[in-house]
């Protein structure tokens, strides 16, 4: 929700390492070669956490506190732990106790994501001063980095992308703050920086979509990973949102100057002219790839369902939840916690009871990954419910002002903000 993607991060650095370790691989192809990775107490998942550790520890709480569940206290202190002087994190710090240094590879996600579970933690009852400040601190480093154009990169001072520029607005909207007021020292916004990467409505393949960013020869190719993050980030929306009512059946709008918001739908409209096809998302094959077949792509479609659902297009979002109830199970049990806190994120959108997805209670499998939780669902969670429902209201209305905007002609000024993502 997303999010740059983890998993991507994750797959280019393991191909980067298993190129390197190949003729070590041959000389000792020994079971016992790859030791199996030393997992932090209070850290949620099994597997090795090096490129996504604070990652997947953040989404867990965003996914359990907006389903009324608050973590363990290890697990809390285990994520501030990672948490530099600076405010910022890394992916992951096996050393928590050595400081930071200018070596120390920052990461504007995994800084933007535990923004989010720290505030959320916080609102939850946990230690909230500190907490609290915590947040702040994190935003406060985020702003520091912004890049010129407005947006960020994966790392500070990296090409502005749409899925990092979309997580750090989720993160301004879960402080309270106002995404369009953060500018760069030239006066940018997050918004600016998004905008150049949606696609127009007359584009052949993918109308109204969002590139990542633009390839080498400065193409936009659409991306539906960075299309859901974008869409939310546009609806001034974080990854937490609700879906909204009535109905809205989204369709790409050309406009000479599109507004944020407009880009968003006509991003939303994408998602849904893709999603009508099988259901579900896919994963282009690997560059260089001999094996050209797609495969079903969980964490994205799940994503989708956040953004479209928050658009107001309930419908084009059910079959997709509905794909995700009866196929995704296999999938989250394998990728671990961000994965079963994606499927949470969805099926709060969707207003579904994540307790009872398909055969899954996704509660209970996050929670099974790491330290129990102190609390589970409360009323506390369907109060939480309630002003999810009236927050909603707004992307309501702003149907309404696009409508009407469309009549006479006038640009509406204006995300998970995606979505962070």
């Amino acid at each position: 929700m997303t999010t740059v993607r983890r998993g991507a991060a994750a797959l280019a650095a393991a191909a980067v390492l298993c190129t390197g370790m190949a003729p070590v691989a041959s000389a000792a192809p020994s079971p016992s070669a790859t030791p199996a990775p030393t997992i932090p107490a209070g850290l949620y998942g099994t597997k090795d956490p090096t490129y996504d550790g604070v990652w997947r520890q953040s989404l867990a709480f965003v996914a359990q506190t907006s389903s009324g569940v608050q973590p363990a206290d290890q697990a809390v202190a285990w994520l501030t732990t990672q948490q530099c002087d600076n405010g910022a994190f890394a992916s992951y710090r096996p050393d928590p106790a050595k400081p930071c240094d200018p070596a120390t590879m920052l990461d504007t996600n995994a800084t933007a994501v535990a923004v989010q579970a720290l505030a959320a933690v916080k609102r939850a009852g946990a230690d909230p001063e500190a907490l609290g400040k915590a947040a702040e601190s994190g935003a406060s480093w985020l702003k520091g980095v912004q890049n010129k154009d407005g947006g960020w990169g994966y790392n500070p001072g990296s090409p502005s992308d749409a899925n990092s520029t979309s997580i750090v607005v989720s993160a301004l909207i879960a402080l309270g703050q106002k995404p369009g007021e953060v500018k760069s020292a030239e006066g940018r916004t997050p918004y600016d920086a998004l905008l150049p990467l949606a696609l127009p409505c007359s584009t052949k393949e993918g109308p109204g979509a969002f590139a990542y960013q633009p390839d080498k020869d400065g193409k936009l190719l659409a991306n539906a990973d960075a299309t859901a993050a974008a869409t939310l980030a546009g609806l001034g929306k974080g990854i937490t949102a609700r879906g909204v009512e009535p109905q809205q059946t989204p369709a790409c709008t050309a406009e000479a100057k599109p507004t944020i918001n407009r880009a968003a739908l006509n991003g939303a409209s994408y998602l849904a002219a893709a999603l009508a096809k099988t259901g579900h998302l896919n994963t282009p094959p690997m560059p260089g790839a001999t094996d050209p077949t797609e495969l079903p792509d969980h964490g994205n479609t799940a994503d989708a369902v956040v953004a479209l659902a928050t658009a107001g297009a309930l419908k084009e979002a059910s079959g997709a939840l509905t794909w995700l109830q009866q196929n995704s199970a296999a999938w989250a049990k394998e990728s671990g916690p961000a994965a079963y806190a994606q499927l949470i994120l969805a099926a709060n959108a969707m207003r579904v009871d994540p307790t009872a997805f398909g055969s899954t209670d996704l509660l209970k499998e996050l929670a099974a990954t790491g330290p129990a939780p102190k609390a589970s669902p409360s009323p506390t969670a369907k109060a939480g419910e309630k002003a999810a429902a009236s927050d909603s209201s707004d992307t309501t209305n702003l149907w309404w002002i696009i409508g009407i905007g469309a009549v006479v002609g006038i640009g509406i000024g204006f995300l998970l903000s995606g979505r962070r993502k």
